[in-house]
C-alpha cells in the first residue's frame, strides 16, 4: 500500500486531480491518499496558501500528486509552487512531451523530454525594486567595480548559476536518459553572451557528459534551439536547461504535442517528488467539467513509474492513448471545432480511460 499526498489545488485543480485519482485507482495499484489543502482558497482558513501541514505530509510520504494552484496576489508569496520546490529541494523539473494519435498537432513525430533546473537563475527571486536604497547601492557598486552604468530608474534581477546546481541537473538528465533508453542529451544555453553564468552551466554540462560516454551529448544556443524545435523536433531526445530557458522551452514543446492539456510534469529531488500537470489553474473554467484531464492523468503515469509500478504505468498510458485515438470520449480541445457537441467533460473522459483498462 502506497501512502501518497494528494493536493487538489484550486481552479480546475480539483477536477483534473479527481480524474487522475480515478484512473490511478483503476490500475489496481493500492494507494491510500492523504488529502491536503493549499492555494488561494485556503487563505482565510490558514492565513497562508501553503500551510505547514502540506510540506510535512510530503516529507512523510515522499511522493505527492498535485493540482495547479493559484498564488494569491499580495500575499507575500511569489509562488506556492516555487515555495514547495525550494522547501523540499525539488531541483529537477521533468517534463516529457509525447504525441498521441488523435491529439491536434502538426508534429506527430515528437517524443522528447525537457529537464529544467529548478532552484537558480532569474527565478531565484533575488531582486532589487526600482528606487529602493539597496538598488541605489547596487547600482553604485556596479559603477565602481565594473565601470558600467545602470539607469537609476531600473529594477534589477540577479541571475545566479552555480557549478553545483548545474552539474547536479545535467547529471540528472544523463541518468534519466540512461534509465529510459534515450540516446542523446542536449544542453541549452546562451554562453556566447552570458559567459560567466551560462558559460559556467555549459562548462559543467561538458564535464558531466564525459561521465556518460554511451549517451550522445550536444550543445545548442537557446534561440537556435527554439527554431530547431519548431522545424525538426524529431531530432531531439532529452533537453537540459537552466531555469528560465527550461520554462520557456517547456511551453514551446507543449505546443508541439497539442497544448498544455497534454503536458504532464514532475518536480523531483533526492528525497521527494511532486507530480503535477504543467498547466495553470484556469479559474474561469473551475467547476465547469470542461478541461482536458490528460496532463494530470499522465502525471499519474509518471508517478507510477517513479514508484516502480511499470506495468500499471504502461496500462494507464495505453488506456489514455486508446481513448484519445478513438476520439469519442474526449474534451473539446481534441475536436477540430471546439464547440463540437460531441465533446465530453473532464469527468467523462477520465471514466472512459478507466473503463479502457478493464
Amino acid at each position: 500500500m502506497y501512502k501518497i499526498t494528494l493536493i487538489p489545488g484550486d481552479g480546475v485543480g480539483p477536477e483534473v486531480v479527481a480524474a487522475a485519482k480515478k484512473c490511478i485507482e483503476a490500475t489496481g495499484v493500492p494507494v491510500k491518499w492523504e488529502e491536503m489543502e493549499a492555494g488561494a482558497g485556503v487563505m482565510e482558513k490558514y492565513g497562508t496558501p501553503l500551510p505547514d501541514e502540506v510540506l510535512e505530509s510530503i516529507r512523510k510520504n515522499r511522493v505527492a500528486l498535485k493540482g495547479p494552484i493559484t498564488t494569491p496576489v499580495g500575499s507575500g508569496f511569489r509562488s506556492v509552487n516555487v515555495a514547495i520546490r525550494k522547501a523540499l529541494d525539488l531541483y529537477a523539473c521533468l517534463r516529457p512531451y509525447k504525441w498521441y494519435a488523435g491529439a491536434r498537432s502538426r508534429y506527430p513525430e515528437t517524443n522528447l523530454v525537457v529537464v529544467r533546473e529548478n532552484t537558480e537563475d532569474l527565478y531565484a527571486g533575488i531582486e532589487f525594486p526600482v528606487g529602493a536604497p539597496e538598488t541605489e547601492e547596487f547600482i553604485k557598486f556596479v559603477r565602481e567595480k565594473k565601470k558600467a552604468e545602470v539607469r537609476r530608474d531600473s529594477g534589477i534581477s540577479l541571475k545566479p548559476i552555480s557549478r553545483f546546481a548545474s552539474e547536479r541537473i545535467v547529471r540528472f538528465a544523463f541518468n534519466y536518459a540512461k534509465k529510459n533508453g534515450r540516446k542523446k542529451v542536449t544542453a541549452v544555453h546562451k554562453a556566447n553572451i552570458m559567459k560567466y553564468s551560462d558559460g559556467l552551466f555549459l562548462e559543467a554540462a561538458r564535464k558531466v557528459a564525459q561521465e556518460f560516454p554511451d549517451v550522445t551529448f550536444e550543445e545548442r544556443i537557446v534561440d537556435n534551439m527554439c527554431m530547431q524545435l519548431v522545424q525538426k523536433p524529431h531530432l531531439y531526445d532529452v533537453i537540459v536547461a537552466p531555469n528560465v530557458y527550461g520554462d520557456i522551452l517547456s511551453d514551446l514543446c507543449a505546443g508541439l504535442v497539442g497544448g498544455l492539456g497534454m503536458a504532464p510534469g514532475a518536480n523531483i529531488g533526492d528525497k521527494f517528488a511532486v507530480f503535477e500537470p504543467t498547466h495553470g489553474s484556469a479559474p474561469k473554467y473551475a467547476g465547469l467539467n470542461k478541461v482536458n484531464p490528460t496532463a494530470a492523468i499522465l502525471s499519474g503515469v509518471m508517478m507510477l513509474r517513479h514508484l516502480g509500478e511499470e506495468a500499471a504505468a504502461e496500462k494507464l498510458e495505453g488506456a489514455v492513448a486508446k481513448v484519445i485515438a478513438e476520439g469519442k470520449n474526449v474534451t473539446y480541445d481534441f475536436k477540430e471545432d471546439p464547440s463540437d457537441p460531441s465533446a465530453v467533460g473532464t469527468r467523462e473522459m477520465a471514466e472512459a480511460i478507466a473503463r479502457a483498462m478493464r
